[in-house]
């Protein structure tokens, strides 16, 4: 399970690690898409929006999630790097006992908050029995998601990102299968999209927690669980910062919906497609982010901070290349790709596939930027920095992107193209700060941040 990646080719390194990372994603995706296709078959309108709904808020918990963990896959991943299993094994311990607590008490929180957070997501009346009914199952599950994704980064922390592949891997057809007999067999509707999630994940669990049974690589012993307020800071200080972006991000593309709702139905379908089409393009991003994490996690760790630039320098090249490839056939493909997600023999399909066309053709170039500061953002995560990666997405969202998409809403009534433009100018922002930053840092040579 653990693999140390501070030596070779640091290239063969980001390719070999990165690929079923996103893999992993494509699979995390797959699965947040099969609960909509399969109620869909069988149930009704209101069933297909409560399961839509409560899909959205469990995306978010799911990414936040997420984001914290960060904070123990560098942990792990600096203590692989410098050759201390001891501290490796102390830090697995603590996040175990971190997250259990961080679990049961966001159970205990959300589960006494499900009918607030209904309304706040304006659900329409017909769907709020079948949302509320979603989203009490999988809170229940809340433990479960939350180990799955511990248990992942812990082993991207060790080196390995091919185990977690088979765990979400393992998930995806599970959920599958249990839809189809929750859904289709018993017609349990949102509550039978909710359990296939939930045991899904609780099997994913069992699976990750045999693997780690029978490789022994990392021998726990009893003091390890022992809570060490130094190791628990540790990660929640790589990990908080991670987890609040990557929350503002949800909620800023919300208010992009928000904006693209007001200005009509066709407009908002239009953006609805095209942000489903964006999130599987930035798959290459995210997986960039991920690697450099863990890669330059490990070789700060064994002091070799060049290596960890040659990561990001790598990343950056893949991410960005992917970007410019992605953007170029765009251009030429925009209404294609928009029309498979609707009847363009329609007045209105016709219309959406138009707006469509245009959003994607300004949105694509965001593709080129993401990928240059997710792989920013996964450096200064490996450099215990994770504050700087909250700050300039933070600052792209509130001083270009979301005000970006507003003015240009309200300028080019016509058109989608600008509002395109203004996200992707976002994440430009966002590379003029990464670079700024890492500028700053190179020259104070700080690259090592291991604390004495």
């Amino acid at each position: 399970m653990e693999k140390n990646l501070t030596t070779g080719s640091v290239f063969k390194n980001v390719v070999l690690f990165s690929l079923p990372y996103l893999l992993s994603y494509f699979l995390q995706t797959l699965y947040g898409m099969a609960d909509l296709f399969i109620i869909g078959q069988f149930e009704g309108v209101a069933s297909t929006t409560a399961v839509s709904i409560g899909s959205q808020v469990m995306h978010m918990l799911t990414v936040m999630i997420v984001g914290l963990s960060m904070g123990t896959t560098v942990s792990i991943g600096q203590a692989v790097g410098a050759g201390d299993r001891k501290q490796a094994a102390h830090n697995i311990g603590n996040t175990v006992i971190l997250f259990l607590v961080v679990s049961i008490a966001l159970t205990a929180i959300l589960l006494s908050l499900v009918h607030p957070i209904v309304v706040a997501m304006s659900t329409p009346a017909d769907a709020v029995s079948g949302t509320v009914t979603y989203l009490t199952i999988c809170f229940i599950g809340i433990p479960f998601i939350t180990s799955y994704n511990i248990i992942s980064s812990i082993f991207r922390g060790l080196g390995d990102s091919k185990s977690p592949m088979c765990f979400i891997a393992t998930a995806c057809a599970a959920n599958i299968a249990l839809d189809y007999l929750f859904m289709g067999v018993l017609h349990l509707g949102p509550a039978g999209a909710a359990l296939g999630t939930t045991l899904s994940q609780a099997i994913s669990v069992v699976v990750s927690l045999t693997v780690i049974l029978k490789r022994r690589s990392i021998v726990l012993k009893k003091s390890d669980f022992k809570p060490c307020r130094a190791v628990m800071g540790k990660i929640l200080g790589i990990g908080i910062p991670i987890a609040f972006q990557d929350g503002l991000i949800q909620v800023a593309f919300i208010i992009i919906t928000i904006i693209a709702n007001q200005r009509g139905l066709n407009d908002a379908a239009a953006v609805g497609i095209v942000e489903k089409v964006i999130s599987f393009l930035f798959l290459v991003p995210s997986s960039m982010l991920s690697t450099v994490s863990a890669l330059g996690a490990q070789n700060i760790g064994a002091g070799k901070p060049e290596r960890a630039i040659q990561t990001l320098r790598y990343a950056v090249m893949l991410a960005a290349g992917f970007g410019v490839l992605a953007s170029i056939a765009i251009q030429f493909t925009a209404e294609g790709i928009v029309s498979l997600f609707t009847d363009p023999s329609t007045a209105d399909g016709a219309a959406v596939v138009r707006f469509g066309g245009q959003y994607l053709r300004g949105y694509i170039f965001d593709c080129i930027f993401a990928g240059i500061h997710f792989s920013f953002s996964g450096f200064f995560c490996a450099c215990r920095k994770s504050g700087l990666s909250f700050l300039h997405n933070i600052l792209a969202i509130v001083l270009m992107r979301v005000p970006g998409v507003y003015v240009t809403s309200k300028l080019f009534p016509a058109t989608l193209l600008p509002m395109g433009l203004a996200t992707a100018a976002g994440s430009l922002l966002s590379v003029v700060i990464c670079l700024i930053a890492f500028g700053v840092i190179r020259r104070k040579s700080t690259l090592v941040l291991v604390e004495e």
